[in-house]
C-alpha cells in the first residue's frame, strides 16, 4: 500500500488542535488502532509515521492558516502519559528502509518546529503531563521550553540505548547537549538510565525548565504561554494576520507517473530512473507578484512559489517512501529564465509581509528535503529548460549539473536574490551557492554579487562562473549524458548514499547538520546490526521474556 503525505484537519486521527487568540494547544491523543499499517497497536501515545504526518501538517498549517498564534502548547490527552515515543513493535516489523525514512521524516518535522520559532515567531512549549520517554522526549526537546508534571511517577527519559540497543534517532542526543547544553557526563548517565529522571533533579540537570504538581500544572502552563505570547509578539513583519488556507494538491496518479499543476514525477522501475520536472512561473504569475504584497497575499495557496514548492515537497516524500528502487532522478525545469528572476525579485521585495516570509521559508524547507533525500540527482540543462533563481537551487542541490551549449537552442542559467546567503539555506546554514563554490571564494564572491542584481548567463559564461559541472555541445550531449546516467544507475546504492551525504554539505556543522550527518547515519547503521535487529537483538526481543544476546565486539 502506498503512503501519502497529504492530510488536513478533517482527517486527523491522533491530534486535537484548539485555538484561543494568540495561544494554540496541540493535544496528542493517539488512537491505538490507528496505525498506518497493520500488526501493532499505538499504545501510550506511541507513534508511527502516520501520527507524525499529521503533526507535520499541524506545524505547517499553524504558520500559514493561523499566523496570529504566538505560543503553541504541546500536551497529551492520555492519562499519565505524554508520549512513549516511536512504537517499538512498528519498528520491529518494519524494513530497514522504512525505519530509516521514518526517522528522517520525524527529524524534519522536529526541525520545522524549531524553524517556526526562528522565522515565524511561533514558540512551542512542551507540557509533559505524564511519562515522557524516547521519541516523546525528543518531541519535547524540539520545543523551546519543557515543563514536567511532578507527581512522583512521571519522568523524562531516552531509554533507547539500554532497552532497545539503538539510539534516540530524532535528534535527542544532539539537542540534549547542543540545544539544552546538558553536561556531557550527565547526558551520558541520562541516556543509559532506562527509568529516566524526574522532579527537581530533571530541572537541576537542565532536562526540563520546570516541574509543577498536578494541582497547579495547567494553570502554570497557561501563565507561561501567555507570557511567551506577549514576549514574542508579531515581530517586525507587516500585514494583517489573517490566515491563508492550504488546499489539497490533488495530483493526477497514473502507473509510473504523478502529475501536479507545476511538478511532474515520472519513473521507470526497469531502469530505476525517475524524471522530476518543475515548471517555472508564467507571465501572469510574474505580473501578479509585481503588483506587491497585497496581491501576493490575495493569491493565497495558488501563488506559484508556494504551490510549486508544496508540490515538489510532496513529490520528494512520495519518491522516498514509495519508490525505494529508484536510484537516480533526472531534474529539469521549464519556462523562461528572465521570468523566474523577475518573479524572485518581486517576491524578495515584498519579504517584509508575513505571508511572503512564510512562502520563502517554505521554499527553503522543500529544498532542504531534496538535499536530504537519499537518491542521486542529475540536473539536465537541455533545450527548453531554464535553471534560474529559485529553480537554479534544484541544480545546485543536485549531485551534477549538465548544461547544453547549442547556439541554436541557447539554454540560459540565471542567479537572483533568492540564491543569496541566508535566503534558502541548507541544513547547515550555507546557501547552495556557498556549498557549490566552497573551494572557489573568488567565484563565489562574483556570483553572489551577480545574484543581488539578477544576472542571466549564456552557457559558456555559466560554466566560467563555476555553476556547471559539465558543459556539452549538441554533438556530445546525447552520448555523454547517456553514459553518465547508465554508469550512475549501475553503482552500489549504499556506497552512493554515503558518498552523496558526505559531499553535499561542505563547511562548518551546526546542531541540525549533526543530527542528519552523525546521528541519523549512526542510527541507520545500528538498525542493521544484530545487537539491535538480529534474532536475539534488543529491539527484536523487546517485550518478550528472553534477554538480548549481544556480540560484545566494538566495531
Amino acid at each position: 500500500m502506498e503512503t501519502e503525505f497529504e492530510t488536513g484537519p478533517s482527517r486527523y486521527r491522533h491530534w486535537q488542535v484548539h485555538y484561543d487568540g494568540d495561544i494554540a494547544t496541540v493535544v496528542m491523543a493517539v488512537q491505538p488502532d490507528g496505525g498506518l499499517r497493520e500488526g501493532y497497536e499505538l499504545k501510550l501515545n506511541s507513534y508511527d509515521l502516520g501520527v507524525d504526518i499529521e503533526l507535520a501538517d499541524i506545524v505547517r498549517r499553524m504558520r500559514f492558516e493561523h499566523p496570529e498564534v504566538r505560543c503553541v502548547v504541546v500536551t497529551s490527552g492520555t492519562d499519565n502519559v505524554f508520549c512513549a515515543g516511536a512504537n517499538i513493535h512498528m519498528l520491529g516489523l518494519s524494513s530497514h528502509a522504512w525505519k530509516v525514512n521514518f526517522c528522517k521524516f520525524t527529524n524534519e518535522t522536529r526541525c520545522e518546529i524549531e524553524d517556526a520559532e526562528a522565522f515565524s515567531n511561533q514558540v512551542y512549549v512542551a507540557a509533559c503531563n505524564g511519562t515522557t520517554a524516547g521519541g516523546g522526549y525528543e518531541l519535547a526537546l524540539a520545543c523551546r521550553e519543557i515543563y514536567l508534571i511532578d507527581d512522583g511517577n512521571s519522568a523524562v527519559s531516552l531509554p533507547e540505548v539500554p532497552l532497545l540497543g539503538v539510539l534516540p534517532g530524532t535528534g535527542g542526543l544532539t539537542r540534549l547537549v547542543d540545544k539544552r547544553r546538558v553536561r556531557r557526563d550527565r547526558a551520558d548517565v541520562f541516556s543509559t538510565t532506562a527509568e529516566g529522571v524526574r522532579g527537581k533533579k530533571a530541572v537541576k540537570w537542565g532536562l526540563v525548565d520546570g516541574v509543577y504538581p498536578r494541582s497547579k500544572f495547567d494553570k502554570a502552563i497557561r501563565a507561561r504561554a501567555e507570557k511567551l505570547a506577549k514576549t514574542f509578539g508579531d515581530g517586525l513583519l507587516r500585514g494583517e494576520r489573517k490566515g491563508v488556507t492550504l488546499g489539497p494538491l490533488n495530483p493526477t496518479k497514473e502507473p509510473g507517473r504523478r502529475a501536479y499543476k507545476h511538478v511532474t514525477l515520472e519513473w521507470d522501475a526497469g531502469t530505476r530512473i525517475a524524471n522530476l520536472t518543475v515548471a517555472g512561473p508564467s507571465a501572469e504569475d510574474v505580473a501578479l507578484v509585481e503588483r506587491g504584497a497585497d496581491a501576493i497575499f490575495a493569491a493565497g495557496d495558488q501563488l506559484w512559489a508556494l504551490r510549486a514548492m508544496r508540490e515538489l515537497d510532496d513529490a520528494l516524500l512520495y519518491l522516498r517512501v514509495n519508490l525505494m528502487d529508484i536510484g537516480l532522478v533526472l531534474v529539469r525545469t521549464t519556462g523562461d529564465a528572465a521570468r523566474t528572476i523577475a518573479h524572485d525579485k518581486a517576491l524578495w521585495a515584498a519579504r517584509e509581509h508575513w505571508f511572503v516570509n512564510e512562502v520563502i521559508r517554505h521554499m527553503a524547507r522543500a529544498l532542504r528535503r531534496m538535499d536530504l533525500t537519499s537518491r542521486s540527482f542529475f540536473a539536465l540543462g537541455e533545450a527548453e529548460t531554464a535553471f534560474a533563481g529559485c529553480l537554479l537551487e534544484l541544480a545546485l542541490a543536485s549531485d551534477r549539473f549538465y548544461l547544453l551549449d547549442d547556439p541554436d537552442n541557447v539554454v540560459h542559467v540565471a542567479v537572483g536574490p533568492l540564491n543569496g546567503p541566508g535566503v534558502l539555506p541548507m541544513s547547515h546554514g550555507c546557501s547552495r551557492l556557498e556549498a557549490h563554490l566552497y573551494g572557489e571564494p573568488d567565484k563565489l564572491e562574483a556570483v553572489t554579487a551577480a545574484a543581488a542584481d539578477g544576472t542571466i548567463y549564456e552557457p559558456e559564461d555559466a560554466d566560467d562562473a563555476g555553476l556547471v559541472t559539465v558543459l556539452l555541445d549538441d554533438i556530445d550531449w546525447d552520448d555523454d549524458v547517456r553514459v553518465a546516467i547508465e554508469e550512475r544507475a549501475s553503482q552500489s546504492p549504499d556506497a552512493l548514499t554515503g558518498m552523496e551525504a558526505n559531499l553535499r554539505f561542505p563547511g562548518a556543522e551546526n546542531a541540525t547538520s549533526k543530527i542528519y550527518a552523525r546521528l541519523t547515519a549512526w542510527q541507520n547503521w545500528i538498525f542493521i546490526r544484530p545487537n539491535a535487529t538480529g534474532p536475539s537483538g534488543a529491539l527484536t526481543l523487546y517485550g518478550r521474556p528472553e534477554r538480548p544476546r549481544f556480540n560484545w565486539g566494538r566495531v
